[in-house]
């Protein structure tokens, strides 16, 4: 199939821009792993979960509406379950590699003249003894579990970890009928109130989550962080302990919470795998993009969480402007004239803001000062944070490569995604973005075909 743009990602940034440039003549075609547009912020449940009030489970739904009926009365082609691992560039010219079916075996190949990462994020989560138990889960796991299947993850929860996604979690948790025994975030509030200026357009939000958790009785534990899991076949409680003014755990203040489920979380972290494959520069650990959202590849944008966690608005206001972009070099009429649009002003004040909040809400500085020997850090190669100190400490690995050779750290079926952060926090190394050649495994019997065997989309739209 041959289109002007193509768009990977169907969350907030994505829709926008499909949208956007669509509105403008470019043929879009947005291309999307999920079975429906709407990315983790807009997920939605399964049609045949017969859901009376999905709205109740999302934040800014009249958004969606917009976002769901525009898509609809568009010409914008969506394909779903359509799980991206390459794009190559040829000559200008791009050809988007995709994995089809159940078992996502059956490559697709898109072509188009231009292409716009939307790829979001992934949760940054830190080891600590027994996180490995059945019953802990990520915050942004029990969230999905919530929207997309409609499920309590269990009767007693405890959220944890550091973060703004911390109070949607809880929050619905809590409506959803669960008991949360307790909101534990290391963070010290006080960082969020010396920066109030900066956060005018968060903090009311933040305020609304808040008073729907008093209401829920839901105790909150500022600058505490759990310090360990407890369970034989599945979760039975955690230990909380208080942080000093320096990150560290103040002895003498554990205490055990029971519950059967901890949805704990660090923050999210930019998915930048396709952007390595095409040689994007990066800015840190996200996309580094110019003020129309292009990336250093000519024909590539990017947009969204991928070029820097800041939340679904920043991500909308993102998508706009990558969007306008794309139509006007694709019809080659240039940029626009000079002067500020209103999405160009709400992205300046989103940047602002998700920068002070990426500074209030980081780990604990000595988070590793808990994780015992025999933790679990890769998952995957059931790699243990004592073998990857015994690599650094016994073998003199000074990076994370060179550990990652000695223990197999990174090298499962995540490749690092969960552990790589734990392992550069352990070793004491700098996390360094890993540039593989493709951003998901893909079966030897597709890399083996020539281009002309793999499946062309037909031409219908798909929604």
């Amino acid at each position: 199939m041959r289109t002007d743009l193509a768009v990977i990602g169907a969350g907030p940034a994505g829709l926008a821009a499909a949208l956007t440039a669509a509105a403008r003549g470019v043929r879009v075609t947005v291309v999307d792993a999920a079975d429906r547009p709407g990315g983790q912020f807009f997920r939605q449940p399964a049609a045949e979960l017969g859901a009376r009030r999905p709205r109740a489970l999302h934040h800014r739904w009249r958004t969606w509406e917009r976002l769901r009926d525009g898509l609809a009365a568009s010409d914008v082609r969506v394909l779903t379950d359509h799980h991206v691992w390459f794009v190559e560039e040829r000559s200008g010219a791009f050809t988007v590699h995709a994995l089809l079916g159940p078992g996502q075996d059956e490559p697709v190949a898109v072509h188009a003249d231009a292409v716009l990462l939307a790829t979001g994020g992934y949760e940054y989560v830190l080891p600590f003894p027994g996180w490995t138990l059945p019953g802990v889960l990520t915050a942004g796991g029990a969230q999905a579990m919530l929207k997309g299947g409609l499920v309590v993850p269990g009767r007693a929860a405890v959220v944890a970890g550091t973060g703004p996604l911390l109070l949607p979690v809880a929050t619905g948790l809590a409506v959803a009928g669960a008991r949360v025994a307790a909101l534990v975030e290391s963070a010290d509030p006080r960082q969020v109130a010396r920066h109030a200026r900066a956060l005018a357009g968060k903090l009311p939000e933040g305020a609304g989550y808040a008073a729907r958790l008093l209401r829920h009785r839901v105790r909150p534990l500022t600058r505490h962080t759990v310090v360990r899991a407890h369970g034989d076949d599945r979760l039975t409680g955690v230990t909380v302990a208080a942080l000093d003014a320096d990150g560290r755990v103040r002895r003498g203040t554990g205490r055990y919470i029971p519950c059967d489920t901890l949805a704990v979380g660090h923050g999210m972290l930019a998915h930048t795998d396709l952007a390595d494959g095409l040689g994007c520069r990066l800015d840190g650990p996200a996309v580094a993009v110019d003020a129309e959202q292009r990336t250093s590849v000519p024909g590539v944008w990017a947009a969204g969480e991928s070029t820097g966690v800041g939340g679904a608005a920043l991500a909308l206001a993102e998508g706009h402007i990558a969007g306008r972009s794309v139509a006007a070099r694709l019809r080659g009429t240039g940029p626009r004239p000079a002067g500020r649009t209103d999405a160009e002003r709400t992205r300046e004040t989103l940047r602002a803001s998700a920068e002070v909040l990426a500074a209030a809400f980081a780990p604990p500085a000595h988070w590793t000062d808990q994780v015992t020997d025999d933790t679990l850090v890769c998952r995957c190669e059931e790699v243990t944070a004592g073998a990857v100190r015994e690599a650094v400490d016994g073998f003199g690995a000074g990076d994370v490569r060179t550990v990652k050779l000695l223990t197999r750290a990174g090298m499962g079926w995540c490749q690092g995604r969960m552990c790589a952060p734990a392992v550069a926090g352990l070793t004491g190394c700098g996390a360094t973005p890993s540039r593989r050649p493709f951003a998901r495994p893909v079966p030897l019997g597709v890399l083996a075909q020539k281009p002309q065997e793999q499946r062309e989309q037909p031409e219908q739209q798909e929604q």
